[in-house]
């Protein structure tokens, strides 16, 4: 298709067009004819035929009102007839794979004239093609599949495990061993959890919550314990076929009964006569994943406590969807277990020890909820700081408000401070054993995930303030705000509650403290 050609014109030839029948405008340098439009203007006419917006320079009313997509959208771009002569136009989307050139946009470490010590140029270069890997595949599909609820697109799903990028999201290890991930760029035993951390928060830059649950994040929680508990015949039939995005897996320990209790639970276990089989009965709720997953991590009651038991979709195994603040893109189901029979070679770690298995997966859960929560944070900032900066309010631009720059100024030392500590740890993490990590971590991984949400809740309340009504309107100009606002508590509440995350953190500190200590 060969793109018509543009004519150009002088501001004054512009203005000469200002009549409901004749009516053109600039936006950016660029003139659109929006005398067949008028009427379609989801705003009304009479703001089109105002006096300031036609046959003038609209740039600025157009920004106050609307996102620069809204012009990228085909029906809209057909209104252009022409640009501004000797003028080029100075406002882009988001192009594909760059940086964000906004204050704090950006993790220190990717900020022009900034250095890290954690970060290698491997690792700047994966972050590369990591950026334009999500912005290519993942960001259309995240933002169309949050607005409609159906699960993440199958092709995207297959672009990701053409790079491996599955078998990354599980963190460093054996399982890695010869792969190519992302076509060579890594070598397996490179790979660390900085690798990890830039998946996880490239990712969440498109500022879809339900979405980044639903692209197999119940494989992330719930494949670990497959991984690091399952015989090696069970990993061998499992393991590939996820990675590959061909089956799903979810990880099912919450119940309506027990939550944070994960010794309450009340799903069953027993062995069958012949001591061949596990006979599961119960019932799991909030499950992320449940309701498109094939494999079931499941959290059992057994005789001699608890038990992680691999389950497969099958007879008495049924998922009901429930809806909750964010999409149904996540799959989020009630889960219902009826005399499901299932191999005791699908026992993962040792019977009666699942707490063990439970506990250890929790590091690394809640390890990913920060990194993503530390990113969502920046998305927002990022957004304040635009929108502060090209709204007005009482005739002057909105960050001439001393409040304003107030709440950008805690916003920013919030997010800044949530990720130089989730740095700190994946340090820690890339230099410890998992043993080590359990020992070390568990406590510094809880205080950290409920500082971040913490921060993040704060975040998200400032946030609507500086937007105001805009704040809390699904559509347009505060439509990222809106949903940061509606989903940011299930970073909360998620892989442990908040209180019960920083009583975990203190009392794992009680026990290294000195028994000798004494002021």
């Amino acid at each position: 298709m060969v793109a018509k050609e543009l004519k150009q014109f002088t501001l004054e030839e512009v203005a000469e067009h200002n009549k409901p029948d004749d009516l053109w405008v600039v936006i950016d340098a660029k003139v659109y004819n929006l005398s067949r439009f008028k009427d379609l203007h989801p705003g009304g006419i009479s703001v089109l035929t105002d006096g300031e917006i036609a046959g003038q320079d609209a740039t600025e009313a157009f920004y106050g009102l609307h996102r620069h997509e809204v012009l990228e959208r085909p029906q809209y771009q057909r209104l252009q007839i022409g640009t501004i002569q000797g003028e080029q136009p100075v406002i882009y989307s988001r192009i594909v794979g760059e940086l964000s050139d906004v204050p704090y946009a950006e993790p220190t470490w990717l900020s022009q004239g900034y250095h890290s010590p954690y970060y290698t140029d491997n690792h700047r270069k994966f972050q590369q093609a990591i950026r334009r890997f999500a912005d290519e595949f993942i960001y259309e599909d995240a933002q169309a599949r949050e607005e409609d609820g159906k699960r993440p697109s199958q092709s995207v799903i297959d672009q990701m495990a053409a790079v491996n990028l599955h078998a990354m999201r599980m963190g460093p290890g054996k399982h890695l061993q010869g792969l190519s991930l992302m076509n060579g760029l890594v070598k397996p035993e490179e790979f660390n959890y900085f690798h990890e951390l830039i998946i996880t928060q490239e990712i969440a830059r498109c500022g879809a919550r339900g979405y980044g649950d639903g692209l197999m994040g119940g494989k992330v929680i719930g494949l670990p314990p497959v991984l690091n508990f399952g015989s090696e015949a069970l990993k061998a039939r499992v393991v590939p076929e996820v990675f590959a995005g061909k089956k799903f897996i979810c990880l099912a320990i919450s119940e309506a009964q027990a939550g944070s209790d994960v010794m309450g639970l009340q799903t069953t276990a027993v062995k069958s006569e012949d001591g061949k089989e596990w006979i599961v009965n119960g019932t799991k709720k909030w499950i992320t994943n449940a309701t498109f997953a094939d494999y079931f991590t499941v959290g059992c009651k057994t005789e001699d406590g608890l038990t992680v038991i691999l389950i497969e979709r099958g007879p008495g195994v049924e998922t009901r969807q429930i809806k909750t603040s964010y999409s149904t893109t996540a799959g989020t189901a009630y889960i219902t277990f009826d005399n499901v029979r299932v191999p005791v070679e699908n026992t993962l770690g040792e019977e009666g020890r699942g707490i063990f298995v439970i506990l250890s997966n929790f590091n690394h859960e809640r390890w990913v909820m920060c990194c993503s929560s530390a990113r969502s944070q920046r998305s927002i900032v990022e957004e304040c700081l635009k929108w502060a900066t090209q709204r007005k309010a009482f005739g002057k631009p909105l960050i001439s408000q001393a409040v304003i720059r107030s709440k950008l100024a805690a916003m920013i030392a919030r997010t800044e401070s949530v990720q130089s500590w989730l740095e700190n740890i994946t340090y820690q993490m890339c230099h410890m054993t998992y043993k080590q990590q359990s020992q070390k971590l568990a406590g510094q991984i809880a205080f950290l995930k409920s500082y971040s949400t913490r921060c993040a809740q704060e975040t998200a309340k400032d946030a609507v303030q500086i937007f105001g009504g805009r704040g809390i309107t699904r559509t347009g100009m505060g439509r990222f705000i809106e949903h940061y606002h509606r989903t940011v508590t299930f970073d909360a509440l998620l892989g442990g509650a908040e209180d019960v995350l920083s009583d975990l953190g203190v009392r794992q500190a009680m026990r290294a403290m000195p028994k000798n200590a004494r002021l």
